[in-house]
């Protein structure tokens, strides 16, 4: 089976990595990935997916049925990226998709164009491979996942999977790991820390000390590989007969921490910094906020990423590991570091919130997702065609024995 899919990924992986360039080449900043996801459909139908749709939030499904009804492995990325700021000079355009030194340049090269490319081209291979499938593969590329709140993600599961007919057993993320097979991550939560009161001055002087406090623990987290804290400076607006100064927060959170009582412990330390300065009240909140998608749909997000892991010597990940030894892939497990606050994947909806047995296999660096000159190596897209391929046939394949596929 390894040979037959092998000898069929050359071709097949060159493809995936001239529709990665494509991909790079067109813009979709997040809750704008309209242009990203009409080129995701016309492909996925271009290769034969029996069933490619697209849902009211955005996001594009495809699906390749097997034998029977089940089991279903899920492969997901999002189509959106950050968008490009004053992080610093690109030494060529972020949008022109340029392959130099055997890599791949290029906002979303790596988080996570060139896995999108990986995951829709490996259900080509299965597909041009003549691999029979006993159950089911739906590839998603879903919209609004570097908002926080996986929004895309969690229209898929609540709506789209279901009117699709089927429900998922296992999922992969095309999420960057330099292919290693990854199964969690800490959190983050985004908060807003209020100061009010009569006094003007007193808002301002406990938004200073607050600001100051802040500051100060985050300046001892630079001494570490990752950001805990990040804080904004104070915004201040007049309220009827009051003062207020509203401070964004954000904090790493761990699978332990509740967020309940996350909140309770910022909202003390607050109060203890504040105590002194006048009469003012703070109050700590979870940063909520309406997004409109770019099919119009207009939905509300709570800005939390959850903390999750899975037992790394379950089913999924021993399949995984065992299908990519006998494909003669590099096998190594591990878990993203999630060195800048505000990255993250969609693994804990599905796993904290659906129950959804989940891992991470995808091509790019995440120390260079969301950086300027953001890249991933040429070599490792068209390795995680064939390994995705290769896991993907291990949990719903028709086990093939004996055949060389010389009669194709």
């Amino acid at each position: 089976m390894y040979d037959i899919l092998a000898r069929r990924n050359e071709p097949t992986s060159k493809e995936a990595l001239a529709w990665a360039q494509r991909l790079v080449s067109t813009p979709s900043a997040s809750l704008s990935e309209g242009d990203l996801a009409n080129e995701v459909q016309k492909q996925m139908t271009r290769l034969g997916y029996e069933q490619v749709v697209r849902d009211s939030f955005g996001n594009v499904v495809g699906t390749m049925l097997g034998r029977e009804a089940g089991p279903t492995v899920l492969l997901a990325c999002h189509m959106d990226t950050t968008i490009v700021g004053e992080e610093g000079d690109w030494d060529a355009g972020p949008y022109e998709g340029a392959v130099r030194d055997g890599k791949l340049w290029g906002r979303g090269a790596s988080d996570c164009k060139a896995g999108l490319a990986a995951q829709v081209y490996s259900g080509a291979l299965l597909k041009r491979s003549l691999l029979p499938l006993q159950g089911n593969l739906v590839v998603a590329a879903t919209v609004g996942e570097e908002q926080g709140g996986s929004v895309g993600m969690r229209a898929l599961m609540e709506k789209t999977i279901k009117d699709i007919g089927l429900s998922v057993d296992y999922a992969l993320l095309g999420e960057p790991t330099e292919l290693g097979l990854y199964y969690g991550h800490d959190g983050w939560v985004e908060l807003e820390v209020r100061v009010e009161g009569a006094n003007m001055f007193d808002v301002g002087d406990a938004a200073a000390a607050l600001a100051a406090d802040f500051n100060a623990r985050r300046g001892l987290s630079k001494g570490k590989d990752r950001e805990d804290l990040a804080s904004e400076a104070p915004h201040y607006e007049q309220l009827e007969g009051r003062r207020r100064a509203t401070i964004g927060l954000r904090r790493r959170v761990n699978e332990a921490d509740d967020i309940d009582a996350v909140l309770s412990q910022v909202q003390r330390e607050a109060v203890m910094v504040t105590q002194s300065i006048g009469e003012v009240a703070v109050q700590v909140a979870v940063r909520q906020d309406n997004q409109r998608l770019y099919t119009g749909t207009t939905t509300a997000v709570r800005r939390v990423t959850h903390a999750w892991a899975i037992d790394p010597f379950c089913h999924l990940m021993s399949r995984a590991r065992q299908s990519l030894a006998a494909a003669g892939c590099e096998v190594r497990a591990g878990k993203w570091q999630l060195g800048r606050l505000g990255m993250g994947t969609a693994g804990g909806v599905l796993t904290n919130e659906y129950n959804i047995p989940t891992i991470g296999y995808g091509p790019g660096n995440e120390d260079s997702a969301h950086a300027v000159n953001e890249w991933v190596e040429v070599d490792k897209v068209c390795q995680a065609v064939y390994g995705t391929a290769a896991i993907v046939h291990s949990l719903i394949g028709v086990p093939v024995f004996g055949w060389t596929g010389d009669e194709i």
